[in-house]
């Protein structure tokens, strides 16, 4: 997730990888790149959403109900201590701390996706949905308007055991909509393994990919690019990404000592879009850019207007695009 949360690390009783650190290709290999500390990130992004919960209705920035469900043993036990606001506040400042904006951030992302995907199904846009790197995500599963809609979440073979046990242990089953994807991706062709499974790739397809193109290099990026090259006209895609600015080093708008961490010590993070060029990056694959927002624009949109009083992230930004 945008860090999705690497200081989520430092508290997680999980081992499962991110969102943001699935998509680490072969060619990744090809390059040597270290992929071991973005898997470090657990399952920060659904821990922070069950979080969330704790806030008066009237106030969260998204309803789940489920999230606290789907996440690990060890993880519900730590997620019972936040709901004493002390702790919860100290855990909110500790985010802050580590990342400017990093709570906000992190579930108005998950807000603007739900929002466009409920969107683009109630129209008929689309007939299938594909989680590129799902982790604990639970759209699919309490989100009314997907409960027919057929879906894949892709992961890797452990995060999709525990994601597995986690829907069991939420549901009681795995609803007959999705399917549990698990992949190798550094060995295993994208395409491949989900037509294995059941998607023919012919219809209309939302495609969700948060929180990723940061832990990759841009040969990686254009590889799964090609992929996304070949879906039906009319799909629409979501996907997040870090400024390039940032990744450069160029501008580390105050937040010195994280890019030192993520960028120059860890080397977690690799790959960053210069917002002038994401619509011709788009448009060499096939694709439309619809909306580009900065991450002051999605707190003003979902935080601000409910007042809730949270800084934004500055380092990243969320796309929406069409398939031409």
């Amino acid at each position: 997730m945008a860090t999705d949360l690497y200081i989520h690390s430092n508290y997680s009783t999980g081992t499962q990888t991110p969102e943001g650190a699935k998509f680490i290709m072969s060619n990744q290999i090809r390059e040597s790149i270290d992929t071991t500390g973005a898997a470090r990130t657990g399952s920060g992004p659904t821990f922070l959403v069950a979080m969330e919960q704790y806030e008066p209705p009237a106030q969260r920035i998204i309803h789940d109900d489920l999230a606290a469900k789907v996440l690990p043993g060890g993880e519900r036990f730590f997620l019972k201590l936040l709901r004493f606001s002390p702790l919860r506040n100290w855990m909110l400042n500790y985010t802050e701390k580590e990342i400017e904006g990093g709570t906000s951030a992190f579930l108005c992302r998950k807000r603007y996706i739900d929002e466009t995907i409920v969107k683009a199904v109630e129209d008929g846009t689309v007939a299938a949905i594909v989680n590129l790197g799902a982790a604990f995500d639970t759209r699919v599963y309490r989100l009314p308007a997907l409960a027919n809609v057929p879906a894949w979440e892709l992961d890797q073979p452990g995060n999709i055991e525990a994601k597995q046990k986690g829907i069991m242990n939420a549901l009681g089953t795995i609803p007959s909509h999705v399917t549990l994807v698990p992949i190798n991706f550094i060995t295993q062709d994208l395409g491949e393994v989900l037509q294995q499974h059941g998607y023919a790739g012919d219809q209309k397809t939302f495609f969700i990919w948060e929180a990723v193109s940061q832990y990759l290099t841009e040969t990686a990026v254009r590889q799964t690019f090609n992929f996304l090259a070949q879906a039906p006209t009319g799909s629409q895609l979501t996907f997040t990404y870090v400024l390039k600015d940032f990744i450069e080093g160029k501008n580390r708008y105050g937040q010195e000592k994280f890019h030192e961490r993520m960028v120059v010590k860890d080397k977690i993070w690799h790959f960053g879009f210069d917002p002038a060029e994401v619509g011709d990056f788009l448009g060499e694959y096939g694709w439309r850019l619809v909306e580009d927002l900065s991450y002051e624009e999605l707190n003003n949109r979902y935080a601000k207007s409910i007042g809730r009083n949270l800084p934004s992230m500055k380092i990243e930004q969320m796309v929406w695009a069409e398939k031409l």
